[in-house]
């Protein structure tokens, strides 16, 4: 990423590979998430020094490593997500300490397309509001690449999921996911058709990653003493927020929480990803959508942004 700004930022370069300087690991890597991170800091509202490779996930097999990292040999398989950036390359140095070891019986694929999101949905579902049997839970973008490890997530908890989506074509993704119920449309009206499903009450806990005039759609969809939690903004930025929106008439926690900050604690992390290496051995993971090469990762960030693809992007270089 030579600028901030829209795609025409993005160049391809080839560097020679270099060999791991101590603490450090190289991999050869087989598959790069695509995430709306990357837009935010292509954009600049997550500032970078520049120029800058993008990306924050991936899933590869180890052909370095530097001195001092044990628990790891040539060949392992390994995956990662988080800080530092740099994921959008065909071989990258990181930190031993941020590889995960990744099972032979999971795909490259399934973990690239799954860490971030699968980290994000650990921290919504486990910290940022425990999610259990009967939890009443609205997912926006239910059939996207976090909404559906999100919503399989949930269904494995027992909650009531009732997810958002476009268009009908994505309804039926998402109903496939496990959602009980999905309102379509962009301009539906959501505070009511959320009281029809909930007798007027509101959800527990809603999952808004799409910003914008949503936020205050999602308060209101709400029940007193429930729980929203903001976690992005694809649909724009989220206007001021004048505080009687939440309380006290509603008593409502808003939360507007940073997977990037949850995992960039050690234990954390390393806690997050073995639940995660769990649920993706049962085959809760996000589903693979679309794929591109490498070279044209301002093409997938583009799709991704319009809205246009389901399920998780991935690079393959």
């Amino acid at each position: 990423m030579t600028g901030t700004g829209g795609v025409e930022h993005l160049e391809t370069v080839c560097v020679p590979d270099e060999a791991p300087a101590p603490g450090t690991v190289r991999i050869r890597q087989a598959a790069i998430g695509v995430n709306f991170i990357d837009i935010y800091h292509r954009t600049g509202l997550y500032p970078l020094s520049l120029p800058a490779v993008l990306g924050v996930e991936g899933a590869g097999v180890i052909d370095a490593i530097g001195e001092g990292v044990t628990g790891f040999v040539d060949g392992d398989r390994v995956t990662y997500a988080g800080a530092p950036v740099g994921a959008y390359a065909a071989s990258r140095i990181l930190p031993g300490i941020r590889l995960i070891k990744l099972p032979d019986s999971i795909e490259f694929r399934t973990a690239a397309a799954s860490m971030l999101k699968g980290l994000t949905a650990h921290m919504l579902l486990t910290r940022t509001y425990p999610v259990q049997a009967g939890t009443r839970l609205l997912i926006h973008g239910a059939a996207g690449g976090l909404g559906s490890i999100l919503v399989r997530w949930a269904k494995h908890l027992g909650a009531e999921i009732i997810g958002t989506a476009g268009s009908e074509a994505k309804a039926k993704i998402a109903r496939g996911y496990g959602a009980d119920h999905v309102i379509v449309g962009r301009d539906v009206d959501l505070v009511s058709e959320v009281g029809e499903l909930t007798d007027g009450v509101g959800v527990d806990y809603t999952i808004d990653g799409i910003g914008g005039q949503m936020l205050l759609k999602s308060l209101a969809s709400t029940r007193r003493f429930g729980t929203v939690a903001s976690i992005g903004q694809a649909a724009g930025p989220i206007p001021p927020l004048p505080v009687e929106a939440i309380g006290p008439v509603r008593s409502l926690t808003l939360a507007r929480p940073s997977v990037m900050g949850y995992i960039a604690d050690e234990p954390t992390y390393l806690q997050a990803c073995e639940a995660l290496l769990d649920m993706l051995s049962q085959g809760i993971s996000a589903e693979t959508g679309h794929e591109y090469p490498l070279t044209d990762a301002a093409q997938a960030q583009s799709d991704l942004e319009s809205g246009c693809t389901t399920g998780s992007v991935l690079l393959i270089p």
